[in-house]
């Protein structure tokens, strides 16, 4: 992407997630070099004049959402529970992995309509729906550590959790009983930077819908 003198700045996730779409930014023309070398900085101005927030992969809706920021990156799973109402033009295709209801191999609950349930989950606002859909009010259980232990210590009967594998699941007596959504991570743009960047998101769209696709034919 050509540098261009309307300057965006972009709410990128922390950790795992940041680096699974830096090769995509940096192929759509994003000098992302001094991220790398960010050391405990949060912001950046980059060569091309565009800035970037280094957040926490859940409050990359609220920066974008906000206005602090033009346009972000974050997973289809953080999108949900935040509630917000963004732009999402782009599937990036990275950072893929399931968000699945979970339970005690030892102790099948099994799912019947108007059940007593108690969840364990990060997600609140995903999981209520999703049990609310089969008529199921259950009793969620906020956890921010390793949800895995709501189930395996009896806190709860139940998870909604992300896996990528299943493998810790596994590792801790715990069987998959269905899934709740294919997670992967989003382009998404506030709705009033579209009035205010229409050609630079749009040309930044377009770059970043060509090195997803040629990424995924590699």
């Amino acid at each position: 992407m050509t540098p261009v003198p309307d300057r965006l700045v972009f709410a990128l996730p922390k950790g795992r997630l940041l680096s699974a779409v830096t090769p995509l930014l940096t192929a759509a023309g994003l000098d992302l070099s001094c991220v790398a070398a960010a050391g405990r900085r949060l912001l950046l101005d980059l060569p091309s004049g565009h800035r970037v927030l280094l957040v926490k992969p859940a409050d990359v809706p609220t920066y974008v959402d906000r206005g602090v920021a033009h346009v972000g990156v974050a997973g289809l799973d953080t999108l949900l529970e935040s509630g917000v109402d963004l732009y999402e033009p782009l599937d990036l295709g990275v950072g893929r992995c399931r968000m699945v209801v979970a339970e005690p191999k030892a102790a099948p609950r099994g799912l019947r309509r108007g059940m007593d349930l108690v969840v364990a989950t990060k997600y609140p606002r995903i999981a209520r729906a999703h049990y609310l859909g089969r008529g199921i009010h259950p009793d969620l259980i906020e956890l921010s550590g390793s949800v895995e232990l709501g189930a395996v210590s009896g806190l709860a009967d139940q998870i909604v959790d992300l896996v990528e594998s299943g493998a810790t699941l596994l590792e801790n007596g715990l069987v998959e009983v269905e899934t709740v959504l294919e997670s992967s991570a989003r382009l998404v743009v506030a709705p009033a930077a579209l009035k205010l960047h229409p050609s630079t998101i749009a040309r930044l769209v377009e770059a970043l819908s060509k090195a997803t696709e040629h990424t995924l034919h590699a």
